[in-house]
């Protein structure tokens, strides 16, 4: 299970293996946060520096590190390396950082919280909510991001039973039902947005969410009727699924006469919500 973990407003991608019961972190996502590097170019050259200097000392326990498929900026999954916990711990030692205390405590922490949302999955859910409300968000979004949440993992589960490979055949099928519903790649929707390494989903006014949910659970839908033996048929499927997604953008803009693919992002809902929050004094 991947997903992604906050560090001081900082995100962190990470993957839970069930099988081994550990958290595995990216390595430059940890590097970015500890060494405040602005961007992930950055944290990967000073990684491998890092990784250099510790093979030179012959410390291989830290430098051993497995490689997991995790999602980038651009939406596509690319073989990252990860820690576990105790790697992470060794590793921090290496990196002169006021940070290293903290985060140190915060890995404590979310290794404790996964052993409670195993055991009360509706933690995970309550969570979700609080990293989404620290972030600025206000509650209504953040309803509705959660349940785009669920209806996208219902989608990916379809896939995978569907024998959908994870990585380049998920990011094409997720072009072609943003495509049919919205008029753009998810490339072209993240510049329409001025996003570079932000998750767009993140940056979706509540119409626009409703609307990829609608898109994605009408794909899923179709594709458990239809049953498709391959990737080619998959694709048809996200396209029949993003176009009735599609219709119903435009017949909303038909008669309201607004366009719902917004160019706001984050930045201007957040801004919205604290203005919602506190209206001017009369």
């Amino acid at each position: 299970m991947s997903n992604i973990k906050l560090f001081e407003h900082r995100q962190i991608r990470s993957h839970w293996d069930a099988e081994e019961e550990k958290w595995y972190f990216s390595i430059v996502d940890v590097i970015s946060v500890l060494t405040d590097q602005p961007n992930s170019l950055g944290a990967r050259n000073y990684w491998k520096v890092l990784k250099h200097r510790l093979r030179k000392e012959g410390n291989e326990s830290v430098t051993n590190c497995n490689q997991l498929k995790m999602q980038s900026a651009d939406g596509k999954f690319y073989k990252t390396d990860v820690a576990d916990t105790e790697q992470l711990l060794r590793l921090i030692q290496s990196i002169p950082s006021p940070k290293a205390e903290p985060f140190k405590q915060w890995l404590a922490k979310t290794g404790y919280e996964r052993i409670e949302e195993s055991q009360n999955p509706e933690l995970s859910i309550d969570r979700a909510m609080e990293n989404y409300l620290k972030l600025g968000y206000s509650k209504n979004w953040i309803n509705q991001r959660l349940k785009s949440i669920e209806v996208r993992k219902e989608l990916t589960d379809e896939w995978e039973e569907r024998g959908v490979k994870k990585g380049q055949e998920f990011a094409t099928l997720t072009d072609i039902i943003t495509k049919g519903w919205s008029g753009k790649t998810v490339k072209e929707y993240k510049q329409h947005k001025n996003l570079k390494k932000e998750n767009l989903r993140d940056n979706m006014t509540n119409l626009e969410l409703v609307l990829n949910m609608l898109a994605e659970a009408s794909t899923k839908e179709i594709s458990k009727e239809k049953k498709p033996k391959n990737f080619d048929e998959s694709k048809l499927i996200a396209k029949q699924g993003g176009d009735i997604a599609g219709n119903t953008r435009k017949a909303i803009e038909a008669k309201t006469g607004k366009q719902i693919v917004s160019q706001q992002n984050a930045k201007a809902l957040k801004t919205a919500n604290k203005k919602s929050l506190n209206p001017p004094k009369k």
